[in-house]
């Protein structure tokens, strides 16, 4: 029976431009090309899981736009449910706009209405919640609303993976009711700048780290490197994203916490040799043929 996994955060439309490189402050450059992909955190990591064999239900917002039109129904082509998707008319979709230069990427993102995903929306999932095998929530959406995720998921016992991107406060409770956090590097410094004692008694804190791979921390408080295959990069938009849909997965699936990673690993791997954060996004098959 495929995993049973719930996504809660926001949904975007990536406007992408590929550049020879970034422009300085002030600096108008010409771009070599533009694309508009699909995305948004939540969104992203719903299709990851989706693509990899697993059961999805989405939980968030989109616009009553012709953006949100197009969201809504490439979620459904990619197998997600969207019935606790909500329409927010008179408001934009989220927006990110990505300048993408030397296989590297920057990204601003505008919300829209993201940003109006709220503790009640969160309590009308609550069966839908109580039924999953794991929930992936991210920081893209606004705190109380995850701060409501995390007790409700708690009250139900359904583990949550907390993926902290973007870093945002939350109350120093919430953080030890996910069952694992993914931040990537920068994350990390920002979580043990804001919380150290939070981070110095957590397990199961799994850091990505690109091309070097990820680093998990252990219930004894030793720690490991999961390595990863080198990759021949173009973009790397989504492999974040990637990570945490594969991870959710395997975990979903009571793989262990290293034979995640290197599922998870794989998956990221082969995302990012194509461009656009989901157009990447590999499927199960393409994952397991992977070296692991």
């Amino acid at each position: 029976m495929p995993a049973n996994i719930v996504v809660v955060g926001s949904i975007n439309m990536d406007l992408v431009t590929i550049a020879e490189r970034m422009p300085s402050r002030g600096e108008t450059i010409l771009g070599e090309d533009f694309h508009t992909f699909f995305g948004g955190k939540g969104a992203n990591q719903a299709v990851a899981a989706a693509r990899l064999g697993a059961r999805v239900s989405m939980v968030g917002a989109i616009g009553g736009d012709a953006f949100g039109k197009e969201q809504l129904g490439h979620l459904e082509a990619e197998g997600i449910s969207t019935e606790h998707v909500r329409t927010r008319h008179g408001m934009a979709s989220g927006i990110a706009t990505i300048l993408v230069s030397e296989g590297d990427n920057r990204i601003i993102v505008t919300p829209g209405a993201n940003a109006t995903v709220r503790p009640e929306d969160i309590e009308a999932s609550r069966t839908l919640l109580r039924e999953a095998d794991v929930i992936l929530v991210q920081l893209e959406i606004p705190a109380p609303a995850v701060e409501k995720l995390l007790y409700t998921a708690e009250e139900e016992q359904t583990p949550v993976i907390l993926n902290p991107a973007p870093m945002q406060p939350l109350p120093p409770e919430c953080w030890n009711k996910a069952a694992y956090l993914t931040p990537n590097e920068q994350e990390f410094v920002q979580l043990q700048e804001a919380y150290p004692a939070i981070v110095e008694r957590r397990e199961n804190i799994v850091v990505t780290k690109g091309a070097a791979g990820a680093l998990i921390t252990r219930k004894d408080g030793s720690e490991a490197v999961i390595p990863v295959r080198a990759a021949d990069v173009r973009d790397t938009t989504g492999a974040g994203d990637t990570f945490n849909g594969a991870f959710a997965t395997a975990v979903a699936e009571g793989m262990t916490l290293e034979d995640a990673c290197r599922f998870a690993n794989a998956a990221s791997a082969l995302s990012v040799e194509k461009e656009g954060a989901q157009t990447g996004m590999p499927e199960r098959l393409q994952v397991e043929d992977r070296d692991l």
